[in-house]
């Protein structure tokens, strides 16, 4: 028996799959056989009553889309249906139905190649893990993955969970940012799940579950946008009111004027809303594909309304405008305290602290060779600082506020351009103020210059640092309104008090969470694995780099332009062709055909939005710092 040919499966599935296409197309083979016969009635009923069946099934669909509180918008392909069949147009009627369905069947062909990034997330989503079980490796679902376990991570295999290397290693980590080249990793550095192993074999100690690591957490927001109804989606189904009443009314005139009922059926053919179905859907869906493949990943489609209209955007400062890394400059102890004892107690508190600033006070302990002391207990307040039991002494680490609730003799330190201050008590009582700078990102000025002549009218800082260090940062980047010393509730308030709208958002960490959840749309910077600010956003950048902002709102511009150009396009088109229709001018087999090629310039013209638009950069991380090219 001879064997299936290569690509004999995939038209069978494609066959199977689009099952109204396969059969209009064997109906339409039956008519000619039966036309060809000499059966010219049987044909013509062959075809007509296939065509009606077809109507009656897009009728019990547009009535249920009603139902359920839906606009249907195949009113006038069900018209044109029976108005072809009822005027003796069959052959035109079959051609509507292939119309409708092969738009259908387009649509979708455009979907799967516009979400072609998106499903590559869900397609390599980890599924098992290799673990270290005494002198064996066994293997277990990624979700019984604890924090601690050891792992095995095999050649070419997807890293399961977030951890940290035992073994030095190169990885691809195009699924996460679209660097094209491995990148190397040592031991002690960290490894985010999604990255693809190189050629050897490597150990990781897990550093978070499956459901709290980076790679799961794309996955759902990338399930949750995938799924999203974008609000300029139903604006193009009630464009199809007035379309459907302009048809109708157009028809009927044509109908009226020159007293041949078929004229009716002539321009009702041209008149089908597949243009409104299918280009908003695609120009979305085919935006979010290209935002991914930029390392920004857009949560719903609606986001892209909003962000095109952007006229305020609001920046976090540390690990936002800054590089997030500070290094200590200055331990300024008061008077009759030690210098190392200081750094010592305060580096002691501060590994019980989440915040960017804790990570540098203890890596500046350890390269002093400064031991770290016994720790009884400690509580982090978030924004604010840490209370710790540090060789039996009560040490607080934090804000000048913080610092003034245990010695409220505390006194504010003068600091440089660029610097900040942490400030400590022992035993409630004023020990010293450990300076520290954190430089501002070496591409923030521009990116604040590309949201400018992008349109953005306002921008502004928020952030909890000391007045003296955000005036810095502010001026040296040129923004002019700024507020300093904010709580998270400051900020949310301040956000909602802008009149300016919509407001964008933008921050890293976990206190910025409430304000990206208020803001019109929240922009996290999620490549550090920020989980609370990512959960929280609107958008999450996978590349740390804040020039991405930029990259979104000129992706979002260009796809809300792409969908509307789109909707109209298609309007347009079959306007033209409709009043052309009226005169007799086009009959209703030619016209059917028109709307077909009509449909087919619609998506071509929504599929622009997945293609890379002029002035996007596409992210490369080369030794683990973000470049551009």
């Amino acid at each position: 028996m001879a064997e299936p040919r290569p690509g004999s499966g995939r038209l069978i599935r494609a066959a199977l799959r689009y099952r109204v296409i396969t059969l209009t197309l064997l109906v339409g083979v039956i008519s000619l056989a039966l036309f060809l016969a000499g059966a010219v009635i049987a044909a013509q009923w062959t075809a007509g009553l296939y065509a009606i069946a077809v109507a009656v099934g897009y009728t019990v669909r547009m009535l249920r889309t009603l139902a359920s509180g839906g606009l249907g918008v195949d009113l006038l392909a069900v018209v044109a249906i029976v108005a072809t069949v009822a005027v003796g147009e069959v052959a035109a009627g079959l051609v509507v139905v292939l119309m409708l369905s092969g738009g259908e069947a387009l649509e979708d062909y455009a979907n799967r190649r516009a979400r072609h990034e998106l499903d590559a997330l869900l397609r390599r989503e980890p599924r098992s893990a290799h673990r270290f079980a005494g002198d064996r490796i066994e293997d277990v679902p990624v979700g019984d993955v604890r924090v601690g376990d050891i792992l095995l991570v095999r050649p070419a295999e997807v890293v399961p969970v977030d951890g940290v290397l035992l073994d030095a290693a190169a990885f691809d980590l195009s699924s996460l940012t679209g660097e094209s080249l491995p990148v190397d990793r040592s031991p002690g550095d960290e490894v985010l799940s999604g990255s693809v192993n190189g050629a050897e074999a490597v150990r990781m100690r897990a550093t978070a579950v499956a459901g709290d690591s980076q790679y799961q957490q794309i996955v759902a927001l990338v399930a949750q946008a995938s799924g999203s109804r974008p609000r300029v989606v139903r604006l193009a189904d009630r464009f199809a009111v007035p379309f459907t009443v302009f048809s109708l009314l157009l028809a009927g005139v044509a109908w009226a004027v020159s007293g041949d009922p078929v004229r009716f059926a002539e321009v009702l053919v041209l008149a089908t809303p597949c243009p409104l179905l299918i280009a908003a859907p695609v120009a979305f869906i085919g935006g979010m594909s290209r935002a991914a493949h930029s390392g920004i990943l857009v949560r719903a489609g609606s986001v892209f309304e909003t962000l095109a209209r952007a006229r305020t955007v609001v920046f976090d400062k540390t690990g936002t405008l800054t590089t997030g890394r500070p290094v200590l400059r200055e331990v300024r102890p008061a008077p009759g305290v030690d210098a190392t004892e200081l750094l010592a107690l305060t580096a002691s508190a501060e590994q019980y602290s989440s915040h960017v600033l804790a990570a540098s006070v203890v890596q500046a302990a350890e390269q002093r060779s400064i031991a770290l002391r016994e720790v009884a207990s400690a509580e982090e307040h978030a924004t604010n600082g840490v209370l710790a039991e540090v060789d039996g002494r009560r040490v607080a680490v934090g804000k000048l506020a913080f610092a003034r609730s245990f010695a409220p003799d505390t006194p504010r330190a003068e600091i440089g351009p660029g610097e900040l201050a942490v400030y400590v008590t022992i035993d409630d009582a004023y020990a010293g103020v450990l300076l520290e700078a954190d430089p501002p990102r070496p591409n923030a000025s521009a990116t604040l210059r590309g949201l400018r002549e992008l349109g953005v009218t306002d921008i502004e800082l928020l952030t909890g640092d000391a007045e003296e260090t955000a005036a810095h940062t502010a001026a040296a980047l040129g923004i002019s309104r700024y507020r300093a010393e904010c709580l998270p509730a400051d900020k949310v308030r301040r956000v909602a008090e802008i009149t300016e709208r919509p407001v964008v958002m933008v921050g890293d960490g976990v206190n910025d969470a409430p304000v990206l959840a208020r803001a019109d749309v929240g922009v996290a910077m999620g490549a550090k694995g920020a989980t609370a600010a990512s959960e929280s956003a609107d958008v999450v950048l996978l590349v740390d780099d804040i020039g991405g902002v930029v990259d979104a709102l000129a992706i979002s511009r260009r796809t809300v332009r792409i969908a509307l150009q789109s909707i109209w396009l298609g309007i347009a088109a079959s306007v033209v062709l409709m009043l052309i229709a009226a005169f007799g001018v086009i009959p209703a087999i030619v016209g059917a055909l028109l709307q077909e090629a009509v449909d087919l310039a619609t998506i071509l013209a929504a599929l622009r939005a997945a293609r890379v638009p002029r002035g996007v950069r596409v992210p490369v991380v080369t030794g683990g710092a973000p470049a551009q090219v």
